[in-house]
């Protein structure tokens, strides 16, 4: 079983940066691809990105390509979402997941979701 933490949001202003935090309970953190997603009010849940397992490979939507960067350090059982230049339309509760379908939003392990707001 594994158990994943986010930290790292809050409000920032357009323009801005943040870097949210996944923490994982588990060995088997570092056998999993994972994902980031996040879910805007009134909107579906998205895709931000995918990272393999060693972190070797990426995937990022169009969206937040050349503004966000993944990372893990499987070592400290923890990923990373580096946010840079955002915009409000960002503004989402976002989640880290592990063993992602594809590039679904589908996945085996949940955490419970950081809010990051950005104002304009």
């Amino acid at each position: 079983q594994v158990q994943l933490v986010e930290s790292g949001g809050g409000l920032v202003q357009a323009g801005g940066s943040l870097r949210l935090s996944c923490a994982a309970s588990g060995r088997a953190f570092s056998t999993y691809a994972m994902g980031w997603f996040r879910q805007a009010p009134g909107k579906e849940r998205e895709l931000v990105g995918t990272l393999s397992w060693n972190g070797a490979y990426t995937y990022y939507v169009d969206s937040v390509k050349g503004r966000f960067t993944m990372s893990r350090d499987n070592d400290k059982m923890t990923a990373y979402l580096q946010m840079n230049n955002l915009k409000p339309e960002d503004t989402a509760v976002y989640y880290c997941a592990l063993d992602p379908i594809g590039r679904t939003t589908t996945a085996r392990y949940w955490g419970q979701g950081t809010q990051v707001t950005v104002s304009s």
